[in-house]
């Protein structure tokens, strides 16, 4: 690892991210401990889950053009300040113990349209603070599993000391942390025209760009097939197969080992260099599989948390891969834009998904959804190393590239 990495910038930006991952990972736990001890059940926990999901995929392209258009940094700290609002009104509501499940779901959906406007900059704040973008992805995404490992652990924690209420409080905790890191910032940015062209026209040209690169979309087509079938359900089906039969702390701890093993898949993304890189995520994801398919066969729970470990490195590394290539495959005065509209794409399915876990696994059985979402995950992997043009793309370093483009400021 190159001591060149490590600026002041740089520095910042980890943090603030690690931060920021501390909280999310503390979430899931806080959510659903929170709902079941109030009576609630698996629907009500995708409910929750699905208003975040559905304002974010909603939101986010608009996101990319208004990091475009303005100040990309401020608009993430003020979508940082806004969550700070949102999560210590949750950590209120639990304290007080005055939860209702559509207030949950609507500030939910607040946060979802937070994280639109916020997400796009971290695809162009990167390239902008690292002279290696892969090596800076690994050790941001490194940064976030080992905080992704205390963050479940330390929800037990706090939910067994406190409430769920304590864990909402640390989680507002965490986004004026990240707030105020990103305050720290001195990026260099591109010189933006004196005349914009109308929002319209900057939203047009994002979606032109991002349906030419036919890697990008195939890529998406095949992500929004498993956010209904795999991705979407697996969080609130697992959540509430583990709790209901092992317990709060049980399904901490099985977080926290799945988080220590996103941290593996990202100190392995740092080091391997492979010459295609979707091509080796995508193989590296077919170990997704193993944490629903664990659950559904209702293995031990320490076999459960291996499997988890597993899914995690895989899906870090395939993380790297992607978001190198984006970052890298891109060229800056159009990437806030490409990026929102992948993640859009790659997310639209994701609320669809959780909302229909609960059903789903009414009528079919908690378990046979999870094995459907094992077997698509693997037949989506399988479509991915069948397309050439994501197979076969190559690996590209320029970040020297984006230098010419970027201006003090």
């Amino acid at each position: 690892m190159r001591t060149g990495r490590w600026n002041r910038d740089f520095s910042l930006f980890f943090v603030a991210r690690a931060a920021a991952r501390l909280g999310d990972m503390m979430l899931p736990v806080a959510l659903a401990a929170g709902l079941i001890q109030y009576g609630y059940g698996v629907g009500a926990v995708g409910a929750a889950m699905a208003a975040f999901s559905a304002c974010f995929a909603g939101f986010v392209i608009f996101g990319g053009v208004i990091a475009d258009r303005f100040d990309t940094r401020a608009v993430m700290v003020c979508a940082d300040l806004a969550r700070v609002v949102t999560q210590s009104s949750v950590a209120v509501m639990f304290f007080t113990g005055h939860v209702v499940l559509w207030q949950i779901c609507a500030i939910g959906a607040v946060n979802g349209l937070c994280a639109a406007l916020f997400q796009p900059g971290i695809a162009s704040t990167i390239p902008q603070i690292a002279t290696d973008v892969q090596g800076a992805n690994g050790i941001i995404r490194t940064a976030e599993s080992v905080a992704g490992v205390a963050g479940p652990a330390f929800a037990g924690l706090l939910i067994g000391v406190t409430s769920v209420g304590g864990v909402f409080a640390a989680h507002a905790a965490t986004y004026l942390t990240s707030a105020l890191c990103l305050v720290g910032l001195r990026l260099r940015r591109q010189p933006r025209p004196v005349e914009r062209a109308r929002f319209r026209a900057d939203l047009v040209e994002g979606w032109r760009e991002f349906a030419a690169r036919g890697w990008v979309w195939g890529v998406i087509l095949v992500w929004m097939v498993l956010m209904i079938t795999s991705f979407g359900p697996l969080t609130p089906l697992v959540a509430t197969e583990i709790i209901t039969h092992h317990g709060d702390t049980a399904y901490g701890l099985v977080n926290s080992v799945g988080g220590a093993g996103m941290a593996v898949g990202g100190l392995i993304a740092m080091r391997l260099r492979p010459r295609h890189p979707l091509r080796a995520g995508a193989i590296a994801m077919f170990g997704y599989g193993a944490q629903p398919l664990a659950v559904a066969l209702h293995a031990p729970i320490w076999l459960v948390a291996g499997a988890c470990a597993i899914s995690g490195a895989v899906q870090t590394f395939w993380g790297v891969m992607w978001a190198t290539s984006i970052q890298t495959q891109i060229p800056g005065s159009i990437l806030n834009r490409i990026h929102a509209y992948e993640v859009a794409g790659s997310l639209a399915m994701m609320p669809v998904g959780q909302a229909l876990a609960g059903p789903a696994a009414g009528l079919l059985g908690e378990g046979p959804v999870l094995l459907v979402g094992a077997a698509t995950a693997a037949t989506g992997m399988a479509v991915l190393l069948a397309a050439r043009p994501i197979r076969d793309l190559g690996r590209v370093d320029r970040a020297s590239r984006h230098e010419p483009e970027l201006v003090t400021g």
